[in-house]
């Protein structure tokens, strides 16, 4: 009787996402969260497992979290491939808000903390957390031909880029680091048909061309202060970012999206852990909120959250077609810049925006 009230109480909450996020199809992920109640044999007592954003379907890869019989895999089993390419889509773009705030926090943080600090601390927090899910949703360790893997993802997307992007920002603005993430999907395409195998159509390459040299172009035409040392830190950002994140989408197939990140978080933390003790601050008394805060979005959301979004989003749409949405992200790190850090942003942004998001479109349809 217990076992069936909460089931009827998960249901509803269930049901309760579903309209409530419906309407915008784009979040479609936000409506994958189902409890369910499984017994388990070997105590004989009801056992809740919780599937956030349908981490255990399938086309994730995390087979190591069970499902409930002729119910979720039935359900992946007979899901279309549009809509299967529409939730990969979904969670992809989910991904990109939140990385949209990362530069703009990262240049907010470096108020109170030295670069070397940021990227260790950020690393620490985050991995935390992903072992506490680990742990707490009982994950199988990976297989062993797994660790080459995750240590790329480690040092191109935990160590690498947080560092590079803020050993940058002490040179260049965030709005003028921003439009670098401009060539993300380029560096993502182009690693993604070396570890993804994916070969897309001739006139994808032609939107994804024509979408970064829109931004570039853009960039440009803002005249903002150039940094040779800044520009290129920036550079090597987008290359080391974009090999962790074709790497990242190809593993998360096999073992899922969250576990992808949370496991190279995990192998990540002795040297982190390392890095932040040596680089602790001499008092933390006179650090503002502001950089508090800056830490606090990097560690929780840059790092673990969005990596929730972007790799299952990888896995499910493919490395290349869902990578062009990196795109949008200089536009809505430039909007964020605005308002927030007051940085000065040309009226012309939204006219290269439409062009942008066109490009981005026609790299989906020939993805």
């Amino acid at each position: 009787m217990y076992g069936k009230c909460v089931q009827y109480s998960f249901a509803k909450l269930y049901c309760t996402v579903s309209v409530l996020t419906s309407p915008a199809g784009l979040f479609l992920p936000l409506q994958r969260v189902v409890m369910d109640v499984q017994e388990e044999a070997t105590f004989g007592k009801p056992r809740f497992v919780c599937l956030l954003l349908g981490f255990a379907r399938e086309q994730d890869g995390c087979h190591s979290l069970p499902d409930t019989p002729g119910t979720l895999k039935n359900k992946t089993a007979e899901r279309p491939d549009m809509q299967a390419s529409m939730a990969g889509w979904g969670s992809g773009l989910l991904g990109v808000l939140i990385f949209s705030g990362s530069l703009p926090a990262t240049r907010v943080a470096l108020s109170g903390f030295n670069p070397m600090f940021l990227t260790s601390a950020r690393a620490v927090v985050a991995a935390l957390l992903g072992i506490a899910l680990l742990l707490v949703l009982r994950q199988a360790r990976p297989e062993r031909r797994d660790v080459i893997s995750l240590l790329i993802v480690a040092a191109g997307v935990v160590v690498g880029f947080p560092l590079l992007t803020a050993l940058a920002l002490q040179h260049v603005t965030a709005a003028h680091s921003i439009v670098f993430i401009g060539l993300l999907p380029l560096a993502t395409a182009l690693f993604g048909m070396l570890r993804g195998m994916e070969r897309p159509k001739p006139l994808f390459w032609v939107f994804s061309c024509t979408g970064s040299a829109a931004v570039g172009a853009y960039a440009l035409s803002q005249g903002a202060d150039l940094s040779l040392k800044g520009d290129l830190l920036m550079l090597a950002a987008v290359i080391v970012c974009g090999f962790g994140y074709a790497e990242g989408g190809a593993l998360s197939r096999r073992l899922g999206g969250w576990q992808v990140i949370s496991w190279a978080l995990a192998l990540s933390l002795p040297v982190m852990g390392t890095l932040a003790l040596l680089t602790w601050p001499d008092s933390l008394t006179g650090i503002e909120m502001p950089a508090w805060v800056g830490l606090g979005y990097v560690s929780i959301f840059s790092m673990l959250v969005g990596f929730i979004f972007w790799y299952r989003g990888l896995a499910i749409g493919g490395i290349a077609g869902v990578g062009q949405l990196q795109l949008l992200q200089p536009f809505f790190g430039l909007m964020l810049a605005s308002l927030l850090l007051h940085e000065p942003v040309s009226s012309t942004m939204l006219l290269v925006t439409t062009l942008v998001v066109g490009c981005v479109a026609g790299a989906k349809r020939f993805a």
